[in-house]
Protein backbone atom coordinates (compact mmCIF):
# COMPACT_ATOMS: atom_id res chain seq x y z
CA UNK A 1 0.00 0.00 0.00
CA UNK A 2 1.24 3.74 -1.21
CA UNK A 3 1.70 6.09 1.63
CA UNK A 4 2.19 10.15 2.15
CA UNK A 5 3.14 10.32 5.72
CA UNK A 6 3.07 14.15 7.52
CA UNK A 7 4.86 15.00 10.96
CA UNK A 8 3.42 18.45 12.36
CA UNK A 9 4.63 21.22 11.10
CA UNK A 10 6.59 22.46 13.77
CA UNK A 11 5.51 26.26 14.11
CA UNK A 12 3.26 28.79 11.89
CA UNK A 13 3.34 32.39 11.07
CA UNK A 14 0.31 33.55 12.99
CA UNK A 15 0.79 37.19 12.45
CA UNK A 16 -0.35 37.24 8.58
CA UNK A 17 -3.61 36.03 7.95
CA UNK A 18 -3.96 32.61 6.04
CA UNK A 19 -6.69 34.63 3.58
CA UNK A 20 -3.04 36.16 2.17
CA UNK A 21 -1.10 33.02 1.36
CA UNK A 22 -0.56 31.21 -2.12
CA UNK A 23 -0.59 27.88 -2.18
CA UNK A 24 3.41 27.32 -3.20
CA UNK A 25 6.03 25.19 -1.95
CA UNK A 26 9.40 26.97 -2.36
CA UNK A 27 11.83 25.10 -0.53
CA UNK A 28 14.98 24.57 0.68
CA UNK A 29 15.27 20.64 1.93
CA UNK A 30 16.82 17.95 2.60
CA UNK A 31 15.32 14.61 0.88
CA UNK A 32 16.37 11.04 0.50
CA UNK A 33 15.71 8.48 -2.38
CA UNK A 34 15.89 4.71 -1.79
CA UNK A 35 14.86 2.54 -5.21
CA UNK A 36 15.15 -0.72 -6.02
CA UNK A 37 15.55 -2.24 -2.38
CA UNK A 38 15.23 -5.81 -1.36
CA UNK A 39 14.35 -5.42 2.03
CA UNK A 40 11.17 -5.79 3.16
CA UNK A 41 9.12 -2.13 3.03
CA UNK A 42 9.39 -1.65 6.57
CA UNK A 43 12.99 -2.38 6.85
CA UNK A 44 13.81 0.32 4.15
CA UNK A 45 11.36 3.02 5.34
CA UNK A 46 13.33 3.00 9.11
CA UNK A 47 16.14 2.78 6.98
CA UNK A 48 14.67 6.27 5.29
CA UNK A 49 13.86 7.89 8.53
CA UNK A 50 17.41 7.67 9.73
CA UNK A 51 19.00 8.90 7.14
CA UNK A 52 16.76 11.85 6.73
CA UNK A 53 17.38 12.98 10.41
CA UNK A 54 20.95 13.63 9.12
CA UNK A 55 19.77 15.90 6.53
CA UNK A 56 17.24 17.87 8.89
CA UNK A 57 19.47 20.82 9.49
CA UNK A 58 18.67 21.72 6.06
CA UNK A 59 14.51 21.04 6.54
CA UNK A 60 13.68 21.79 10.01
CA UNK A 61 10.13 23.03 9.52
CA UNK A 62 8.27 19.65 8.31
CA UNK A 63 9.21 15.97 7.49
CA UNK A 64 7.48 13.96 5.31
CA UNK A 65 7.19 10.53 3.73
CA UNK A 66 6.33 8.54 0.86
CA UNK A 67 6.62 4.57 0.38
CA UNK A 68 6.07 1.66 -1.73
CA UNK A 69 7.14 -1.72 -2.73
CA UNK A 70 9.82 -0.43 -4.62
CA UNK A 71 10.55 3.07 -3.40
CA UNK A 72 10.92 5.55 -0.71
CA UNK A 73 10.90 9.32 -0.61
CA UNK A 74 11.97 10.84 2.80
CA UNK A 75 11.37 14.94 2.56
CA UNK A 76 13.17 17.27 5.51
CA UNK A 77 11.26 20.77 4.43
CA UNK A 78 12.63 24.42 5.12
CA UNK A 79 9.67 26.84 4.22
CA UNK A 80 10.68 30.03 2.68
CA UNK A 81 7.16 30.38 0.43
CA UNK A 82 3.97 29.66 1.85
CA UNK A 83 5.21 28.26 5.26
CA UNK A 84 1.16 26.94 6.31
CA UNK A 85 1.19 24.34 3.59
CA UNK A 86 3.44 22.27 1.32
CA UNK A 87 3.36 19.01 2.16
CA UNK A 88 6.25 17.00 0.67
CA UNK A 89 6.66 14.67 -1.28
CA UNK A 90 4.47 15.74 -3.67
CA UNK A 91 1.68 13.31 -5.54
CA UNK A 92 0.36 13.00 -9.38
CA UNK A 93 -2.76 11.12 -8.35
CA UNK A 94 -3.69 10.61 -11.88
CA UNK A 95 -0.49 9.38 -13.21
CA UNK A 96 0.88 7.60 -9.90
CA UNK A 97 4.12 9.28 -9.41
CA UNK A 98 5.66 10.83 -5.97
CA UNK A 99 7.63 13.41 -6.13
CA UNK A 100 10.65 15.03 -3.74
CA UNK A 101 12.31 18.47 -4.25
CA UNK A 102 14.96 20.42 -2.95
CA UNK A 103 14.55 23.89 -5.20
CA UNK A 104 12.81 27.05 -6.49
CA UNK A 105 11.17 27.08 -9.74
CA UNK A 106 11.13 30.79 -10.54
CA UNK A 107 9.59 30.39 -13.92
CA UNK A 108 6.36 27.82 -12.92
CA UNK A 109 3.73 30.29 -13.62
CA UNK A 110 4.55 30.63 -17.23
CA UNK A 111 5.22 26.52 -17.52
CA UNK A 112 1.95 25.73 -17.00
CA UNK A 113 1.11 27.44 -20.48
CA UNK A 114 3.46 24.49 -21.77
CA UNK A 115 1.28 22.07 -20.40
CA UNK A 116 -1.28 20.11 -22.46
CA UNK A 117 -3.10 17.63 -21.19
CA UNK A 118 -5.47 18.57 -17.83
CA UNK A 119 -4.13 17.42 -14.12
CA UNK A 120 -5.06 17.29 -10.89
CA UNK A 121 -3.29 20.32 -8.99
CA UNK A 122 -2.94 19.70 -5.70
CA UNK A 123 -1.41 22.91 -4.35
CA UNK A 124 -0.07 26.23 -6.44
CA UNK A 125 3.37 24.97 -5.89
CA UNK A 126 6.38 25.94 -7.81
CA UNK A 127 7.49 22.79 -7.75
CA UNK A 128 4.19 20.41 -8.35
CA UNK A 129 5.23 21.96 -11.99
CA UNK A 130 7.60 19.42 -12.70
CA UNK A 131 5.31 16.38 -11.97
CA UNK A 132 3.02 17.54 -14.52
CA UNK A 133 5.91 18.33 -16.88
CA UNK A 134 7.36 15.36 -16.65
CA UNK A 135 4.33 13.82 -17.33
CA UNK A 136 3.96 15.11 -20.66
CA UNK A 137 7.48 15.60 -21.62
CA UNK A 138 9.94 13.12 -19.81
CA UNK A 139 13.36 14.22 -19.31
CA UNK A 140 12.52 16.91 -21.14
CA UNK A 141 11.22 18.78 -18.36
CA UNK A 142 15.03 19.42 -16.88
CA UNK A 143 15.63 21.85 -19.34
CA UNK A 144 12.46 23.80 -19.29
CA UNK A 145 13.04 24.60 -15.52
CA UNK A 146 14.52 28.14 -14.50
CA UNK A 147 15.84 27.80 -11.27
CA UNK A 148 18.01 25.55 -8.78
CA UNK A 149 16.95 22.09 -8.18
CA UNK A 150 17.77 18.74 -7.46
CA UNK A 151 14.39 16.24 -7.50
CA UNK A 152 13.25 12.54 -7.68
CA UNK A 153 10.13 11.34 -9.10
CA UNK A 154 9.49 7.32 -8.44
CA UNK A 155 6.81 6.40 -11.18
CA UNK A 156 4.25 3.22 -8.95
CA UNK A 157 3.24 2.19 -12.05
CA UNK A 158 6.07 1.31 -14.12
CA UNK A 159 8.43 0.96 -11.00
CA UNK A 160 10.52 3.66 -12.85
CA UNK A 161 12.82 6.12 -11.08
CA UNK A 162 14.26 9.85 -12.70
CA UNK A 163 16.77 11.87 -10.19
CA UNK A 164 18.00 15.19 -12.09
CA UNK A 165 20.18 18.50 -10.59
CA UNK A 166 20.39 21.80 -11.42
CA UNK A 167 22.76 23.15 -14.14
CA UNK A 168 25.52 24.15 -12.66
CA UNK A 169 24.85 22.39 -9.39
CA UNK A 170 23.89 24.99 -6.62
CA UNK A 171 21.91 22.45 -5.09
CA UNK A 172 23.80 19.52 -3.76
CA UNK A 173 22.84 15.91 -4.40
CA UNK A 174 24.64 12.67 -4.12
CA UNK A 175 24.24 8.83 -5.11
CA UNK A 176 25.33 5.48 -3.78
CA UNK A 177 25.05 2.22 -4.70
CA UNK A 178 23.83 -0.35 -1.74
CA UNK A 179 25.13 -4.14 -1.63
CA UNK A 180 22.03 -5.30 -2.59
CA UNK A 181 22.23 -3.04 -5.76
CA UNK A 182 19.69 -0.80 -4.58
CA UNK A 183 20.15 2.77 -5.32
CA UNK A 184 20.34 5.80 -2.75
CA UNK A 185 20.16 9.48 -3.12
CA UNK A 186 20.41 12.30 -1.28
CA UNK A 187 21.10 15.47 -0.58
CA UNK A 188 23.99 15.64 1.78
CA UNK A 189 26.92 12.94 1.70
CA UNK A 190 26.23 12.11 5.67
CA UNK A 191 22.87 10.10 4.70
CA UNK A 192 24.50 8.21 2.63
CA UNK A 193 27.85 7.36 4.58
CA UNK A 194 27.24 4.85 6.41
CA UNK A 195 24.99 2.86 4.30
CA UNK A 196 26.03 2.52 0.88
CA UNK A 197 29.25 0.64 -1.04
CA UNK A 198 29.63 3.49 -2.85
CA UNK A 199 28.86 7.33 -2.90
CA UNK A 200 29.71 9.81 -5.60
CA UNK A 201 28.61 13.76 -6.32
CA UNK A 202 25.34 13.63 -8.98
CA UNK A 203 26.85 15.45 -11.51
CA UNK A 204 25.65 19.14 -12.41
CA UNK A 205 23.54 19.40 -15.28
CA UNK A 206 22.56 15.76 -15.69
CA UNK A 207 19.94 13.52 -15.12
CA UNK A 208 19.59 9.71 -14.16
CA UNK A 209 17.00 7.12 -14.91
CA UNK A 210 16.46 3.99 -13.21
CA UNK A 211 15.66 2.05 -16.66
CA UNK A 212 18.73 3.67 -18.81
CA UNK A 213 20.88 2.86 -15.51
CA UNK A 214 23.10 5.77 -16.57
CA UNK A 215 23.88 9.60 -16.09
CA UNK A 216 22.94 11.97 -19.06
CA UNK A 217 24.20 15.27 -19.74
CA UNK A 218 20.60 17.77 -20.58
CA UNK A 219 22.65 20.88 -19.51
CA UNK A 220 24.97 21.42 -22.74
CA UNK A 221 25.17 24.67 -23.32
CA UNK A 222 26.62 25.92 -27.01
CA UNK A 223 29.38 28.54 -25.16
CA UNK A 224 30.65 25.48 -23.75
CA UNK A 225 32.21 24.26 -26.63
CA UNK A 226 32.84 27.50 -29.09
CA UNK A 227 34.59 30.61 -28.45
CA UNK A 228 31.53 33.18 -28.18
CA UNK A 229 31.79 35.94 -30.57
CA UNK A 230 28.64 37.90 -29.16
CA UNK A 231 29.78 41.78 -28.27
CA UNK A 232 28.54 43.50 -24.93
CA UNK A 233 25.43 45.08 -24.42
CA UNK A 234 25.77 46.89 -21.42
CA UNK A 235 22.05 47.60 -20.99
CA UNK A 236 21.11 43.92 -21.39
CA UNK A 237 24.08 42.84 -18.82
CA UNK A 238 22.53 45.37 -16.47
CA UNK A 239 18.79 44.09 -17.32
CA UNK A 240 19.58 40.77 -17.40
CA UNK A 241 21.13 40.34 -13.75
CA UNK A 242 18.07 42.27 -12.24
CA UNK A 243 15.99 40.51 -13.94
CA UNK A 244 17.59 37.29 -12.20
CA UNK A 245 17.79 39.62 -8.73
CA UNK A 246 13.86 40.13 -9.13
CA UNK A 247 12.88 36.71 -9.68
CA UNK A 248 14.68 35.12 -6.70
CA UNK A 249 13.40 37.65 -4.13
CA UNK A 250 10.14 34.85 -4.10
CA UNK A 251 9.79 34.52 -0.58
CA UNK A 252 7.49 35.05 2.16
CA UNK A 253 9.61 35.41 5.12
CA UNK A 254 11.91 37.26 5.80
CA UNK A 255 14.66 37.67 3.96
CA UNK A 256 18.48 39.40 4.06
CA UNK A 257 21.77 39.65 1.74
CA UNK A 258 25.54 39.10 2.45
CA UNK A 259 27.67 42.07 2.14
CA UNK A 260 31.37 40.95 1.58
CA UNK A 261 32.08 44.73 0.66
CA UNK A 262 33.39 43.59 -2.80
CA UNK A 263 31.53 44.24 -6.09
CA UNK A 264 29.56 40.93 -6.40
CA UNK A 265 27.61 41.02 -3.28
CA UNK A 266 27.30 44.37 -3.08
CA UNK A 267 25.54 44.56 -6.53
CA UNK A 268 23.12 42.02 -5.89
CA UNK A 269 22.62 43.94 -2.68
CA UNK A 270 21.50 46.62 -4.32
CA UNK A 271 19.64 45.79 -6.63
CA UNK A 272 17.74 43.68 -3.97
CA UNK A 273 17.30 47.17 -1.77
CA UNK A 274 15.92 48.83 -5.25
CA UNK A 275 12.82 46.28 -5.46
CA UNK A 276 12.55 45.64 -1.64
CA UNK A 277 9.18 47.75 -1.19
CA UNK A 278 6.91 45.70 -3.73
CA UNK A 279 6.27 41.65 -3.11
CA UNK A 280 7.67 39.95 -6.35
CA UNK A 281 4.89 37.05 -6.38
CA UNK A 282 2.52 39.71 -6.97
CA UNK A 283 4.18 41.42 -10.08
CA UNK A 284 5.44 44.77 -7.47
CA UNK A 285 2.05 45.57 -7.62
CA UNK A 286 1.50 44.97 -4.03
CA UNK A 287 3.64 46.37 -0.77
CA UNK A 288 5.68 44.12 0.21
CA UNK A 289 5.43 41.98 3.73
CA UNK A 290 9.23 42.84 4.68
CA UNK A 291 9.88 46.24 3.36
CA UNK A 292 13.23 46.31 5.72
CA UNK A 293 16.41 44.84 3.71
CA UNK A 294 18.78 43.36 6.24
CA UNK A 295 22.51 42.93 5.76
CA UNK A 296 24.99 40.55 7.11
CA UNK A 297 28.92 40.84 6.88
CA UNK A 298 31.45 38.70 8.75
CA UNK A 299 35.37 38.82 10.38
CA UNK A 300 37.11 39.46 12.53
CA UNK A 301 37.48 43.00 14.61
CA UNK A 302 38.44 45.35 12.35
CA UNK A 303 38.40 43.26 9.09
CA UNK A 304 38.41 44.50 5.84
CA UNK A 305 35.28 43.23 4.65
CA UNK A 306 33.52 44.60 7.06
CA UNK A 307 34.56 48.25 6.62
CA UNK A 308 33.66 48.10 2.97
CA UNK A 309 30.58 46.30 3.77
CA UNK A 310 29.27 49.07 5.89
CA UNK A 311 30.04 51.49 3.48
CA UNK A 312 27.63 49.65 1.12
CA UNK A 313 25.04 49.00 3.63
CA UNK A 314 24.93 52.69 4.27
CA UNK A 315 24.36 53.63 0.66
CA UNK A 316 21.72 51.77 0.24
CA UNK A 317 19.72 51.86 3.10
CA UNK A 318 19.82 48.03 4.57
CA UNK A 319 19.55 47.06 8.44
CA UNK A 320 23.04 46.01 8.60
CA UNK A 321 24.60 44.06 10.81
CA UNK A 322 28.42 43.24 11.47
CA UNK A 323 29.20 39.17 12.75
CA UNK A 324 32.43 39.35 14.58
CA UNK A 325 34.31 35.92 15.42
CA UNK A 326 37.20 35.47 17.22
CA UNK A 327 40.03 32.88 16.04
CA UNK A 328 39.31 30.72 18.76
CA UNK A 329 35.64 30.64 17.77
CA UNK A 330 36.56 29.97 13.91
CA UNK A 331 38.94 26.94 15.52
CA UNK A 332 36.34 25.74 17.25
CA UNK A 333 34.09 25.25 14.66
CA UNK A 334 35.69 23.78 12.15
CA UNK A 335 34.51 19.61 13.08
CA UNK A 336 31.30 21.07 12.33
CA UNK A 337 32.38 22.83 9.39
CA UNK A 338 33.85 19.90 7.49
CA UNK A 339 31.08 18.04 8.53
CA UNK A 340 28.26 20.39 7.07
CA UNK A 341 30.42 21.08 3.86
CA UNK A 342 31.76 17.38 3.43
CA UNK A 343 35.02 18.94 2.17
CA UNK A 344 38.71 18.84 3.65
CA UNK A 345 39.45 21.25 0.87
CA UNK A 346 41.86 24.35 1.92
CA UNK A 347 40.00 27.60 0.45
CA UNK A 348 36.15 25.87 1.08
CA UNK A 349 37.15 25.01 4.77
CA UNK A 350 38.74 28.76 5.09
CA UNK A 351 35.80 30.98 3.40
CA UNK A 352 33.05 28.67 5.07
CA UNK A 353 33.94 29.05 8.42
CA UNK A 354 33.34 32.58 8.60
CA UNK A 355 30.04 31.87 6.36
CA UNK A 356 29.12 28.88 8.79
CA UNK A 357 29.07 31.48 11.95
CA UNK A 358 27.43 34.04 10.29
CA UNK A 359 24.61 31.97 9.20
CA UNK A 360 24.05 30.59 12.83
CA UNK A 361 23.61 34.22 13.55
CA UNK A 362 21.21 35.11 10.76
CA UNK A 363 19.12 32.05 11.17
CA UNK A 364 18.88 33.64 15.35
CA UNK A 365 17.46 37.01 14.15
CA UNK A 366 14.63 35.02 12.37
CA UNK A 367 16.00 35.02 8.18
CA UNK A 368 15.67 32.31 6.54
CA UNK A 369 16.78 33.39 2.74
CA UNK A 370 19.62 35.40 1.85
CA UNK A 371 21.10 36.64 -1.41
CA UNK A 372 24.44 36.08 -2.24
CA UNK A 373 26.95 36.97 -4.92
CA UNK A 374 28.82 33.61 -5.48
CA UNK A 375 29.51 32.77 -9.63
CA UNK A 376 30.66 36.56 -11.32
CA UNK A 377 34.28 35.82 -10.52
CA UNK A 378 33.70 32.44 -12.74
CA UNK A 379 31.57 34.04 -15.21
CA UNK A 380 33.69 36.96 -15.37
CA UNK A 381 37.04 36.16 -15.28
CA UNK A 382 37.34 38.20 -11.70
CA UNK A 383 40.32 36.53 -10.19
CA UNK A 384 43.86 38.12 -10.32
CA UNK A 385 45.55 35.82 -12.67
CA UNK A 386 43.17 36.26 -15.53
CA UNK A 387 45.34 39.07 -15.83
CA UNK A 388 47.83 36.81 -17.18
CA UNK A 389 45.02 35.29 -19.89
CA UNK A 390 47.48 34.76 -23.19
CA UNK A 391 44.51 35.23 -25.15
CA UNK A 392 40.91 35.19 -25.65
CA UNK A 393 40.13 31.34 -26.09
CA UNK A 394 42.24 30.64 -23.29
CA UNK A 395 40.37 33.11 -20.81
CA UNK A 396 37.22 31.54 -21.92
CA UNK A 397 38.04 27.72 -21.08
CA UNK A 398 39.21 28.60 -17.79
CA UNK A 399 35.59 30.31 -17.29
CA UNK A 400 33.87 27.62 -18.35
CA UNK A 401 36.30 24.95 -16.67
CA UNK A 402 35.77 26.79 -13.43
CA UNK A 403 31.71 27.42 -13.59
CA UNK A 404 31.61 23.56 -14.25
CA UNK A 405 33.80 23.25 -10.86
CA UNK A 406 31.71 25.61 -8.49
CA UNK A 407 29.70 22.64 -7.15
CA UNK A 408 32.61 21.23 -5.50
CA UNK A 409 33.54 24.75 -4.06
CA UNK A 410 31.85 27.68 -4.15
CA UNK A 411 28.31 26.65 -4.48
CA UNK A 412 29.03 23.42 -1.93
CA UNK A 413 30.61 26.11 0.41
CA UNK A 414 27.33 28.96 -0.03
CA UNK A 415 25.20 25.91 0.37
CA UNK A 416 26.02 24.00 3.11
CA UNK A 417 27.69 26.43 5.33
CA UNK A 418 24.28 28.65 5.32
CA UNK A 419 22.04 25.06 5.43
CA UNK A 420 23.97 24.37 8.50
CA UNK A 421 21.31 26.32 10.78
CA UNK A 422 17.84 26.25 8.02
CA UNK A 423 18.96 29.39 5.79
CA UNK A 424 18.75 29.52 2.01
CA UNK A 425 21.49 30.79 0.53
CA UNK A 426 20.20 32.31 -3.51
CA UNK A 427 22.98 33.13 -5.93
CA UNK A 428 21.78 35.43 -9.04
CA UNK A 429 24.75 35.34 -10.94
CA UNK A 430 24.74 31.48 -11.64
CA UNK A 431 21.07 31.92 -12.99
CA UNK A 432 20.73 29.74 -15.81
CA UNK A 433 19.27 32.66 -18.13
CA UNK A 434 21.75 35.24 -17.05
CA UNK A 435 24.47 32.80 -17.41
CA UNK A 436 23.82 31.95 -20.91
CA UNK A 437 23.74 35.53 -21.87
CA UNK A 438 27.00 36.52 -20.02
CA UNK A 439 28.64 33.39 -21.49
CA UNK A 440 27.40 34.11 -24.69
CA UNK A 441 29.79 37.38 -24.67
CA UNK A 442 32.85 37.82 -26.37
CA UNK A 443 35.65 37.00 -23.97
CA UNK A 444 38.03 39.34 -25.67
CA UNK A 445 35.78 41.93 -23.88
CA UNK A 446 36.21 40.57 -20.53
CA UNK A 447 39.55 39.85 -20.48
CA UNK A 448 41.72 41.98 -18.20
CA UNK A 449 45.70 42.20 -19.77
CA UNK A 450 48.42 44.32 -17.61
CA UNK A 451 46.95 47.40 -16.34
CA UNK A 452 43.09 46.78 -17.32
CA UNK A 453 40.72 46.47 -14.33
CA UNK A 454 39.26 42.73 -13.70
CA UNK A 455 35.41 42.47 -14.34
CA UNK A 456 35.24 45.98 -16.87
CA UNK A 457 32.12 45.02 -18.47
CA UNK A 458 30.17 44.60 -14.92
CA UNK A 459 31.40 47.62 -13.79
CA UNK A 460 30.90 49.78 -16.51
CA UNK A 461 27.72 48.12 -17.29
CA UNK A 462 26.35 49.28 -12.99
CA UNK A 463 28.46 52.53 -12.42
CA UNK A 464 26.62 54.62 -10.81
CA UNK A 465 24.83 52.37 -8.32
CA UNK A 466 27.41 51.67 -5.88
CA UNK A 467 29.91 54.15 -4.25
CA UNK A 468 33.27 54.09 -6.35
CA UNK A 469 35.53 52.60 -3.43
CA UNK A 470 33.16 49.35 -4.09
CA UNK A 471 33.00 49.80 -7.87
CA UNK A 472 36.61 49.45 -8.32
CA UNK A 473 37.48 47.53 -5.17
CA UNK A 474 40.26 45.15 -5.36
CA UNK A 475 39.44 41.59 -5.53
CA UNK A 476 40.04 39.77 -2.34
CA UNK A 477 39.74 35.76 -1.61
CA UNK A 478 36.77 36.07 1.39
CA UNK A 479 38.51 34.17 3.68
CA UNK A 480 41.12 37.15 3.37
CA UNK A 481 38.69 39.32 3.47
CA UNK A 482 37.38 38.71 6.61
CA UNK A 483 40.61 39.99 8.31
CA UNK A 484 43.88 38.63 7.58
CA UNK A 485 44.85 36.71 10.68
CA UNK A 486 42.02 34.17 9.80
CA UNK A 487 44.65 32.70 6.99
CA UNK A 488 47.51 33.42 9.67
CA UNK A 489 46.11 31.57 12.06
CA UNK A 490 44.80 28.28 10.52
CA UNK A 491 48.21 27.85 8.63
CA UNK A 492 49.79 27.90 12.42
CA UNK A 493 47.24 25.36 13.80
CA UNK A 494 47.93 23.12 11.14
CA UNK A 495 51.92 23.35 11.61
CA UNK A 496 51.28 22.75 15.28
CA UNK A 497 49.66 19.30 14.27
CA UNK A 498 50.89 18.14 11.38
CA UNK A 499 54.88 17.60 12.01
CA UNK A 500 57.33 17.43 8.21
CA UNK A 501 57.47 13.57 8.96
CA UNK A 502 53.60 13.27 9.07
CA UNK A 503 53.47 15.10 5.70
CA UNK A 504 56.19 13.59 4.05
CA UNK A 505 54.38 9.96 4.10
CA UNK A 506 51.05 10.99 3.62
CA UNK A 507 50.31 8.92 0.95
CA UNK A 508 50.39 6.29 3.14
CA UNK A 509 47.73 7.26 5.55
CA UNK A 510 45.92 8.61 2.65
CA UNK A 511 46.83 6.73 -0.49
CA UNK A 512 43.60 8.38 -2.06
CA UNK A 513 43.04 11.98 -3.21
CA UNK A 514 46.28 12.62 -0.89
CA UNK A 515 46.64 15.90 0.99
CA UNK A 516 49.74 18.27 -0.20
CA UNK A 517 49.79 20.73 2.51
CA UNK A 518 49.64 20.54 6.54
CA UNK A 519 46.93 22.44 6.53
CA UNK A 520 44.99 20.09 4.01
CA UNK A 521 46.31 16.98 6.23
CA UNK A 522 44.73 18.03 9.39
CA UNK A 523 41.60 19.06 7.70
CA UNK A 524 41.41 15.27 5.80
CA UNK A 525 42.32 13.96 9.52
CA UNK A 526 39.09 15.60 10.63
CA UNK A 527 37.20 14.62 7.53
CA UNK A 528 38.43 10.90 7.33
CA UNK A 529 37.02 11.06 11.59
CA UNK A 530 33.46 11.61 10.61
CA UNK A 531 33.35 9.77 7.01
CA UNK A 532 33.70 5.95 7.05
CA UNK A 533 32.84 5.21 3.64
CA UNK A 534 35.95 4.45 1.97
CA UNK A 535 34.98 6.43 -1.51
CA UNK A 536 33.60 9.20 0.28
CA UNK A 537 37.11 11.40 0.05
CA UNK A 538 36.76 10.61 -3.80
CA UNK A 539 34.15 13.71 -4.08
CA UNK A 540 36.93 16.15 -2.69
CA UNK A 541 39.38 16.89 -5.10
CA UNK A 542 42.41 17.58 -4.41
CA UNK A 543 46.33 18.81 -5.58
CA UNK A 544 48.26 21.99 -5.83
CA UNK A 545 46.01 23.49 -8.50
CA UNK A 546 43.13 23.46 -5.78
CA UNK A 547 45.05 25.36 -3.13
CA UNK A 548 45.98 27.96 -5.63
CA UNK A 549 42.52 27.99 -7.09
CA UNK A 550 43.52 26.77 -11.10
CA UNK A 551 46.24 24.77 -12.58
CA UNK A 552 46.11 27.53 -15.53
CA UNK A 553 47.41 30.01 -13.13
CA UNK A 554 50.79 27.98 -13.39
CA UNK A 555 50.69 27.86 -17.36
CA UNK A 556 49.96 31.39 -17.75
CA UNK A 557 52.62 33.06 -14.68
CA UNK A 558 55.34 32.27 -12.94
CA UNK A 559 54.73 35.34 -10.38
CA UNK A 560 51.21 33.89 -9.53
CA UNK A 561 52.62 30.08 -9.96
CA UNK A 562 54.63 31.05 -6.88
CA UNK A 563 51.76 32.75 -4.84
CA UNK A 564 49.84 31.07 -2.09
CA UNK A 565 46.44 32.30 -3.76
CA UNK A 566 46.79 34.02 -7.35
CA UNK A 567 42.60 33.91 -7.50
CA UNK A 568 42.37 36.64 -4.28
CA UNK A 569 45.67 38.19 -3.90
CA UNK A 570 47.15 41.46 -5.09
CA UNK A 571 50.13 41.66 -6.72
CA UNK A 572 52.23 44.60 -6.91
CA UNK A 573 51.29 47.31 -9.99
CA UNK A 574 48.23 45.34 -11.64
CA UNK A 575 45.71 46.53 -9.52
CA UNK A 576 46.70 50.33 -8.81
CA UNK A 577 47.18 50.66 -12.30
CA UNK A 578 43.48 48.77 -13.24
CA UNK A 579 42.13 51.73 -10.84
CA UNK A 580 43.76 54.53 -12.40
CA UNK A 581 42.95 53.32 -15.50
CA UNK A 582 39.31 52.76 -14.71
CA UNK A 583 38.37 55.69 -12.93
CA UNK A 584 36.73 56.68 -16.09
CA UNK A 585 33.73 54.43 -15.77
CA UNK A 586 30.03 55.79 -17.41
CA UNK A 587 27.59 56.44 -14.90
CA UNK A 588 24.63 54.49 -14.61
CA UNK A 589 22.01 55.54 -17.23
Amino acid sequence: MNTLQLLPFSAHYLFRPRSEFIRRVATLCGFVGIFGFTESVESARNRALEMAKTVRHRGPDWSGIYSSECAILAHERLSIVDVEHGAQPLLDVTAGRALAVNGEIYNHVALRDALKLPHVWKTKSDCEIILYLYDEYGSAVCGMLSGIFAFAIFDERSGEFFVARDHIGIVPLYIGWGSDGAIYVASEMKALDRVCETIQEFPPGHYYSGKAGQFVKWYDPEWAHTLPTRKVSLHELRTSLEAAVKQQMMCDVPYGVLISGGLDSSLIAALAARHRFKRIESGETEEAWWPRLHSFSVGLENSPDMKYARSVATHIGTVHHEVVFTLQEGLDALPDVIRHLETFDVTTIRAGTPMYLMARKIKSMGIKMVLSGEGADEVFGGYLYFHMAPSAEEFHEETVRKLFALSRYDCCRANKATAAWGVEARVPFLDKEFLDYAMSIDPAEKMCPGAKIEKGILREAFAGLLPKEILLRQKEQFSDGVGYGWIECLRNHAENKVSDQMLAEASKRFPQQTPTSKEGYFYRTIFDGIFMNPTACLTVPVGPSIACSSPTAFLWSQQFASMDDPSGRAVKGIHIQAIDNAVGLRDHP
